[in-house]
């Protein structure tokens, strides 16, 4: 299948699909004349890919797992717990940082609302 096709099949676009094989993520054989042909089996590669990158996994995180989620269950794959765990890690603490801020931006809207309140008392 040629990269028109591998794109039409997982949504993902040609760019993207050269930033994989970039990447080392994707391995596409070459015809004589350049173009590239990927196996059926890139199909379900892409959508790993993509799967992992939905997750906020980096190109480099992904390749050190690929090959393992690949050719086993996803379960079976050693460096892919640690990975998950770290990631949930980092997930926390910007949520914790974003509620910090809301909470602020919440208490300057108040503030802002009481001080109007206030004027429009007084004048």
């Amino acid at each position: 299948m040629r990269i028109g096709e591998l794109a039409a099949r997982t949504g993902a676009s040609i760019r993207s699909l050269r930033y994989y094989e970039q990447q080392g993520l994707l391995t596409p054989l070459r015809e004589d004349n350049g173009y590239r042909v990927y196996s059926p089996f890139a199909e379900e590669q892409v959508r790993t890919i993509r799967l992992y990158l939905n997750l906020g996994l980096t190109t480099e995180e992904i390749a050190g797992i690929l090959q393992c989620v690949l050719m086993n269950k996803e379960a079976f794959c050693e460096q892919v717990l640690p990975i998950y765990r770290q990631k949930l890690e980092q997930i926390d603490e910007q949520l914790r940082l974003l509620t910090g801020i809301r909470r602020n931006l919440v208490d300057r809207i108040d503030a802002i609302a009481r001080e109007r309140q206030d004027e429009a008392r007084d004048a």
